[in-house]
């Protein structure tokens, strides 16, 4: 049989750069898989930011309800199989392998892209397994994505903001529709923080599909938010249900939200398939999520973090975190950004909250080059050095840093995965 590492090589070198947005392909290859989304309940989640820490917390909720999960997210860190978690386990590479031979000859036909191909199998090893709570995160937008197919028991849309403009669109209200394409009639809705014209735009989407709406500070709330360095302290709130003093290990004031989105949609699903849910075993859940990359602590004294922030947005949430984590404390950022990013206003951004700035370039072939990043550094009057690569930026970093400094790592999820990919650090 195939090795995995030659698996890796093979896929990534025919499919990796085949981006393709529409349904024709994936809905062809669900049809001769024997549609295995007919057989699947589950939370389906899409958003600007946040979608991936939420599907996250839904397993860890899921998985202390003692219910059989699987989770499909993307991109992934270090290792493919981490976009296919069985059980909060990553997949057999056996199992995946033999699943894409299986159905290789189709993959094929349909000349499906990288991200057709993991989703396709992911629904077909969840069938394969009678999963009883399978989790899928969005890829791109909504409407033409991937996931689309599934017919989920509960949707929700964590966030809208600014991305991926070229495929979405570059106004609100665009994105906000490309998200709801994700709505389905009779499957009730939860609603992350956003502006009011996307909360409305995705509201009015589903007033002709039957859809039951909960929306954060209306149907559910969240309050009394609380952060520290060992994770985040919050209220929640919905009808006939309080949870105070929740608790989760993720860091940041937006993971209280994205936690808001989560146990709703997680308290829907449990009260659509009949299964009561346990007060003390969502609680249990949330102090269990397991999720690298987002506010992770990677290194102590000098403290360092990864974050995988990548869009105004994003970095927005992060260094308000960090403000109120860390106020005292001198902050020094490790950056790399994509080109096709807004790197004004996401630099002006971290710029504004840095004592000093270690710029470099991660290997994707998207990377914005330094000096594109460094002149906006340099435009906003920051102490920075240059460094080639995310590893020696990172080193020096550490090298040249005190004791009580904090050292986030930031800009790309390709930019931290090189450092949780790496045991070099110093």
């Amino acid at each position: 049989m195939m090795k995995y590492k030659q698996f890796l090589e093979y896929i990534y070198a025919r499919h990796s750069g085949n981006v393709k947005l529409g349904l024709d392909r994936i809905q062809s290859i669900l049809k001769v898989m024997g549609e295995p989304i007919l057989n699947l309940q589950g939370i389906h989640i899409a958003g600007t930011n946040g979608k991936g820490s939420c599907a996250a917390m839904c397993e860890a909720m899921a998985l202390e309800h003692g219910l059989t999960t699987g989770l499909n997210t993307s991109p992934h860190l270090i290792d493919y199989r981490e976009r296919f978690r069985i059980n909060g386990e990553y997949i057999d590479s056996d199992l995946l392998i033999r699943t894409y031979k299986k159905w290789e000859n189709i993959l094929e036909k349909f000349q499906a892209s990288f991200f057709e191909i993991t989703t396709a199998m992911a629904f077909y090893l969840f069938h394969q397994k009678k999963l009883e709570c399978s989790i899928f995160e969005v890829g791109l937008g909504g409407r033409l994505d991937g996931t689309r197919p599934f017919k989920s028991t509960v949707t929700a849309i964590t966030s809208i903001s600014y991305d991926h403009t070229k495929s979405l669109g570059n106004r609100i209200r665009k994105i906000a529709l490309e998200k709801a394409g994700i709505l389905k009639t009779d499957t009730p809705l939860v609603l992350g923080r956003m502006s009011a014209v996307a909360r409305n735009t995705i509201f009015n989407q589903s007033l002709d599909k039957n859809i039951d709406v909960y929306r954060l500070g209306k149907e559910y709330t969240i309050s009394n938010i609380r952060l520290s360095d060992k994770g985040t302290v919050f209220d929640y709130s919905i009808k006939d249900l309080d949870l105070p003093y929740l608790r989760t290990n993720l860091l940041g004031e937006h993971q209280a939200l994205n936690a808001g989105v989560a146990i709703t949609a997680f308290l829907l699903f449990l009260n659509r398939t009949g299964v009561v849910p346990d007060k003390k075993k969502i609680r249990s859940g949330l102090l269990r999520v397991n999720w690298p990359g987002r506010l992770q602590v990677i290194k102590e004294k000098p403290l360092v973090l990864v974050d995988g922030a990548h869009n105004e947005e994003g970095i927005k949430s992060l260094v308000s975190s960090l403000d109120k984590i860390f106020p005292e404390r001198k902050k020094v950022f490790v950056l790399a950004i994509l080109r096709d990013k807004n790197l004004s206003n996401i630099i002006a951004r971290i710029c504004k909250n840095a004592d000093k700035v270690y710029i470099s370039k991660n290997k994707s072939n998207r990377a914005a080059e330094i000096d594109q990043q460094e002149k906006y550094v340099i435009k906003n009057n920051t102490n920075y050095e240059i460094y080639p690569d995310v590893v020696t930026a990172t080193n020096e970093a550490v090298k040249k840093a005190n004791r009580d400094d904090v050292i986030i790592i930031t800009g790309s999820l390709y930019t931290i995965s090189e450092i949780l990919g790496n045991n070099n650090l110093r």
